[in-house]
């Protein structure tokens, strides 16, 4: 069945069981990648995609194909994520769950090591609207068009979101002593 995401969306929504199944294979990668982004875990990421994989039978009849379904699955996925921080902010802090930095570490590249903690940290200190905007822009490369539509904002916001970040990265990186083969913002 090769069929575009939008009509096996409908298809899914009205209970076609093999028409889910595409989807699910399809996206599967594009939900975990993005929660794990947005989430900074593998545990907390394989934890949002699966319960947005729970949740998408019921999610899809709410679905009327008049947004991308890429984009349409992009809110499901920040809203399940931004569900997750709220359960566990009173847990763990932003920092803590971009653990690229520890596993560069172990791996023995203190450089490489270091500037993942400086944008781990970096990253923290963004506010939460502008990071998930971060993500979707430079993460998942997503247009400004693209990531308004997944966040539910105007473009104009999306723009202005990016240009915070920068202003706040820059400020950081300048604060910061350069580290050497560090960021260069």
């Amino acid at each position: 069945m090769a069929s575009n995401d939008e009509t096996l969306a409908l298809a899914a929504a009205e209970g076609d069981g093999p028409a889910f199944a595409i989807l699910v294979e399809r996206h599967y990668d594009r939900i975990h990648r993005t929660a794990w982004r947005l989430l900074g875990t593998r545990d907390a990421a394989e934890d949002a995609a699966q319960e947005v994989c729970a949740a998408l039978p019921a999610k899809l009849r709410r679905y009327d194909g008049r947004a991308k379904f890429t984009t349409w699955l992009t809110s499901v996925v920040l809203n399940a994520a931004r569900d997750q921080l709220r359960r566990a902010a009173a847990r763990a802090r932003v920092t803590e769950a971009w653990g690229e930095a520890d596993r560069l570490r172990r791996a023995g590249d203190a450089a490489r090591a270091r500037e993942a903690a400086w944008l781990a940290e970096a990253m923290s200190a963004l506010p939460g609207s502008v990071r998930e905007t971060v993500v979707l822009i430079l993460g998942e490369e997503m247009t400004q068009a693209e990531a308004a539509a997944a966040l539910g904002v105007a473009e104009g916001t999306v723009a202005w979101r990016m240009s915070e970040a920068k202003k706040t990265l820059r400020a950081l990186a300048r604060a910061e002593p350069p580290l050497e083969g560090g960021p260069h913002v």
